[in-house]
């Protein structure tokens, strides 16, 4: 079954079935938003308490159910840590070693591939990276793990797999063949890169800065340096963008960063949640590198 999966993300048609997509869920016909929102709070058990809209009929389409708001109460950032960016499942987590990064048991790629970019992948050597799966029931919105400064924003094109875990587990270097979104800021560690993974009907990713980045699909890179008096700057914590559909963010900091705590594969993660050690109990001595005893292989 696993085969036939897989075989049939090759050969299906990504970008015809996500533009599709991207329409069905922005329909406001009344029934039909009924329809998709009362299917996938059924399928899923997604309850509204944390939301800022609780009532379903008041959602202008089902994307708005989806990449619903939540009370400014409902995610406590850890005090003191760099912190998950979505609600999800920890699906890898690491050390970066020689420029590459698991992406499930027996596959790993490399940074450069996922960035695009060989001296900003360098950046990276010996440092830390996390993988967050968010699944149809999580909060859609991907927040700030650390505060920063945003530098460069590159937009890649590519293919959009889906990213559930046991696609994840067939496809090679999944994640670096997917369209993705490059956020790479300036941080009190370094720099940090902050990757939102395309996925098959995700139709539609965007940022508060931006706008909508995707549609239109590219055929090229595209970049956008920001002048630093000029650059967004984000709090922990604070939202960056959203998948309209679900997908993977991958968190990726230099060796200087804080280690992370002993992160587990498919444990549960909410926005705000301390992926590291709490930066005020870190003295100079525990910034160096050091084995990570809770890496996901």
């Amino acid at each position: 079954m696993r085969d036939l999966a897989t075989a049939l993300q090759l050969l299906l048609p990504h970008r015809l079935l996500s533009r599709l997509v991207y329409y069905a869920t922005r329909w406001r016909f009344g029934p039909w938003k009924a329809l998709l929102i009362g299917t996938l709070k059924s399928a899923y058990g997604i309850r509204l308490d944390d939301a800022v809209i609780k009532n379903t009929a008041e959602f202008e389409h089902f994307n708005a159910f989806f990449t619903r708001e939540l009370r400014p109460d409902a995610r406590p950032i850890a005090n003191g840590a760099i912190v998950s960016p979505a609600d999800g499942k920890v699906s890898q987590a690491g050390l970066v070693r020689e420029g590459r990064i698991v992406q499930a048991k027996g596959i790993d790629f490399s940074v450069e591939e996922l960035l695009g970019d060989a001296a900003e992948a360098a950046l990276y050597d010996g440092g830390r990276f996390a993988t967050i799966y968010l699944s149809p029931r999580d909060y859609h919105r991907v927040h700030m793990p650390l505060a920063g400064t945003l530098r460069r924003s590159t937009h890649i094109p590519g293919r959009l797999f889906s990213v559930a875990p046991k696609i994840v587990e067939s496809i090679p270097r999944l994640y670096a063949r997917n369209e993705r979104l490059c956020l790479l800021f300036d941080t009190e560690y370094g720099p940090m890169a902050l990757v939102f993974v395309g996925a098959i009907f995700v139709s539609s990713i965007q940022t508060v800065f931006e706008g909508e980045v995707t549609p239109p699909y590219a055929s090229r890179i595209r970049h956008r340096d920001f002048e630093p008096e000029r650059a967004p700057r984000f709090a922990t914590g604070e939202e960056v963008g959203r998948f309209n559909m679900g997908s993977t963010v991958v968190v990726l900091l230099p060796k200087d960063a804080p280690p992370w705590l002993e992160l587990k594969s498919e444990a549960p993660i909410k926005m705000g949640e301390a992926l590291s050690v709490s930066l005020a109990m870190l003295s100079v001595a525990t910034r160096e590198p050091e084995p990570f005893p809770g890496e996901i292989a």
